[in-house]
């Protein structure tokens, strides 16, 4: 089986590229390696931005569409001591440049903009390999393959594109978070609750975080961050959701118990999440009939930029593509300088990992920030 353009990953990315296609009248086939598009949790909330994720979004001509998603008030934000003292209390006054949405509300606008059939579920890629003259075939799990002119790895941190162009390989940055919800948080955690507030709040100390969004019903979605050897969590139980969850909230001893439950009383398993990176500036020579975006082409520690950028990248490789109709290696050439340039440009630089600010660092950065 041939096709014209080949996308492998139904992320962000890889949907916005495909919607920027099919509004310029370029076909292309997603292909997913999960089976459904609710075989997993899609994450919490987005802020998208207007210097690069709502660009793509007008890009893709979903604007009402993103409207019709944002939650009103979430960009609010906080940033409390370890002993429960808020430090910075910005709300939401409705003219910020960065909208909260849900991920899975983002990714469903997106799903629903393609025509039917575009996303194929179930096809998770095992190899690659060159066939010469700008052509690829992937092969996939189920023993299908496909022979593509163009193939886009949007298959995020372990892309099994990316070996085509480059050799460099995720590494992990020292970091690592857990992931708990409260759900019914007013009713339920009502002093945890109020410590959040409407929006995000934040709390760090040296190698200590927690971050949480308010999401959707009244859910707090946190993220605790522990800046430690990948390995140091092999002694954590995490078949044993209560006893993980209490090691885990140890390692914030002395901190106020409203900021402790978000560990202790989480309402599902805590999840382990390693945080890996790209060298920052990750780039290739240009190799014919294939490229990466998001993830895939720069990876990087979360710094609220990922999203953002697979979609900006989406958008702008479908645009390049639609501008040259009859120069596909010209395109690419010129989406890959820009993309590299924009990546490095949001890259982690060292000194910025919330992990090793104080919660008084990120006061005076967030002061800063608001400050004409």
């Amino acid at each position: 089986m041939t096709t014209d353009v080949t996308i492998i990953g139904a992320g962000l990315g890889g949907l916005t590229l495909a919607r920027v296609l099919h509004l310029h009248g370029i076909p292309a086939t997603v292909y997913e390696a999960e089976p459904s598009p609710t075989a997993r949790s899609q994450g919490g909330l987005l802020d998208i931005h207007d210097y690069n994720g709502q660009l793509a979004i007008q890009a893709a001509d979903l604007t009402d569409e993103f409207g019709a998603i944002v939650l009103d008030g979430r960009q609010a934000m906080r940033i409390l001591d370890t002993d429960g003292t808020v430090l910075f209390d910005k709300s939401d006054d409705g003219t910020g440049g960065r909208p909260e949405v849900q991920r899975g509300e983002l990714r469903q606008i997106l799903l629903d903009s393609l025509p039917p059939g575009t996303v194929r579920w179930g096809r998770k890629v095992t190899r690659t390999r060159v066939l010469g003259e700008g052509r690829h075939e992937v092969v996939f799990a189920d023993g299908r393959s496909v022979v593509t002119g163009l193939l886009v790895g949007a298959d995020g941190a372990w892309s099994r594109v990316r070996p085509l162009l480059t050799a460099a390989e995720p590494a992990y940055t020292g970091r690592s978070v857990v992931e708990t919800y409260l759900y019914d948080a007013a009713t339920r955690h009502p002093a945890t609750a109020k410590a959040v507030g409407a929006g995000s709040m934040m709390v760090s100390a040296r190698s200590r975080e927690i971050f949480v969004h308010r999401e959707r019903d009244d859910t707090l979605h946190a993220y605790a961050g522990l800046s430690v050897p990948q390995d140091w969590f092999a002694a954590v139980d995490f078949s044993d959701p209560a006893a993980a969850a209490a090691r885990i909230a140890a390692e914030f001893a002395g901190w106020a118990p409203e900021l402790t439950a978000l560990i202790t009383a989480t309402d599902t398993a805590p999840v382990l999440r390693s945080l890996h990176a790209l060298p920052a500036g990750t780039r290739w020579d240009r190799v014919p009939g294939v490229t990466l975006l998001g993830d895939a082409a720069h990876l990087a520690a979360p710094n609220g930029e990922g999203a953002n950028l697979a979609m900006l990248d989406g958008a702008e490789l479908g645009r390049a593509l639609a501008a040259r109709p009859g120069d596909t290696e010209a395109a690419l050439a010129a989406y890959e300088q820009a993309m590299f340039e924009r990546a490095l440009e949001f890259a982690e630089t060292p000194g910025s990992d919330p992990g090793e600010s104080t919660v008084h660092d990120l006061v005076a950065a967030f002061t800063r920030h608001e400050q004409p």
